[in-house]
């Protein structure tokens, strides 16, 4: 819900109000109490979003948490073995380009 600012045309009392967005306009100044009441245009048109952040995983269970951090845990053991895969095809290629490497200069 969006806070809205009013000003009073007759006392020029200003003041915000936390509402509701199909509420309609507060008249009644709560200072001299006058029907002379002023939505302020510009204010409380946006909605303000405060705290650390507003993503589907702030929230989630502790359950679903710790099932997340298994798979990262998974997941990079995976990651290592490719790798290590990975340095093993590269020390075969390499091997063969130095015993190539020999033919051509004998």
């Amino acid at each position: 819900m969006p806070t809205y600012g009013y000003v009073c045309q007759k006392c020029e009392h200003e003041f915000d109000q936390f509402q509701s967005i199909t509420a309609n306009a507060l008249r009644k100044c709560p200072e001299c109490g006058k029907l002379a009441l002023k939505r302020l245009i510009g204010t409380g048109a946006g909605i303000i979003f405060k705290g650390s952040g507003f993503y589907e995983t702030d929230y989630r269970s502790e359950s679903y948490k710790k099932g997340a951090q298994g798979d990262k845990s998974s997941s990079s053991s995976k990651t290592d073995s490719k790798k290590t895969k990975t340095e093993g095809a590269k020390k075969t290629s390499e091997s063969k380009t130095t015993s190539a490497e020999k033919k051509k200069s004998a």
